[in-house]
């Protein structure tokens, strides 16, 4: 056996490592993301919404630094890759679950919103699911108003919070409360859309290379 084909394992392993490298930096802020949700709703709970705000900046400024850093710091890694969108949905469906129930506060998340947002994340999961089982198919990318819906729910969510703590026109909240209705109704129906155009796509591509 050659030198070349003995080190040929170490070299795939050594490659497969360095892809995953769990224990980056950036990966290490997404999971501290996820570790101060739980002080959030305990926040929301116990009426500190000051306190509950300055949670969900802090979650927000990591979510850029991890990001930053994994690109300057050249550690972006397929964990990483993984775990920043799990971490961001789950601090975006957990802030919106515990501000629609009523706990004393003034200004609640409405619940008509709050299901059919869940039900959007559900139906987007349950896609995903389909398009790896079914078409093989390990990436899709967001669309824009599937950004612009997760940017008005952030919003949404930061405005709730000051508006608990702070007098707030009323109507701030509910244009908040139906934009991010129409975003989700919105990306909903055009992730669907884009989920049929884009299995006809890999479909026609492995039929095209078949044919070669």
């Amino acid at each position: 056996m050659s030198t070349d084909e003995r080190t040929a394992p170490k070299k795939i392993r050594l490659k497969v490592e360095e892809k995953l490298r769990p224990l980056t930096l950036p990966n290490f802020i997404t999971l501290l993301r996820m570790a101060i949700v739980p002080f959030f709703v305990i926040a929301v709970a116990e009426g500190n919404f000051r306190l509950a705000l300055w949670i969900f900046l802090i979650a927000g400024l990591t979510d850029a630094l991890d990001g930053w850093l994994a690109r300057k710091l050249d550690m972006q890694s397929v964990i990483g890759a993984f775990l920043d969108p799990i971490a961001d949905k789950v601090l975006v469906v957990t802030a919106y679950v515990t501000l629609t129930i009523p706990m004393g506060q003034e200004i609640v998340i409405p619940l008509w919103l709050a299901i059919l947002a869940l039900f959007r994340d559900f139906l987007i999961m349950l896609v995903v699911l389909v398009l790896y089982l079914v078409e093989d198919i390990r990436r899709f990318p967001p669309s824009v108003l599937g950004r612009a819906c997760t940017f008005m729910h952030v919003g949404t969510i930061a405005v709730v919070l000051i508006a608990n703590l702070a007098l707030v026109p009323w109507w701030i909240p509910e244009l908040c409360f139906y934009l991010s209705f129409s975003l989700v109704i919105l990306s909903g129906f055009n992730y669907i859309y884009r989920s049929s155009r884009f299995i006809e796509e890999v479909r026609a591509e492995k039929a095209a290379e078949n044919q070669n």
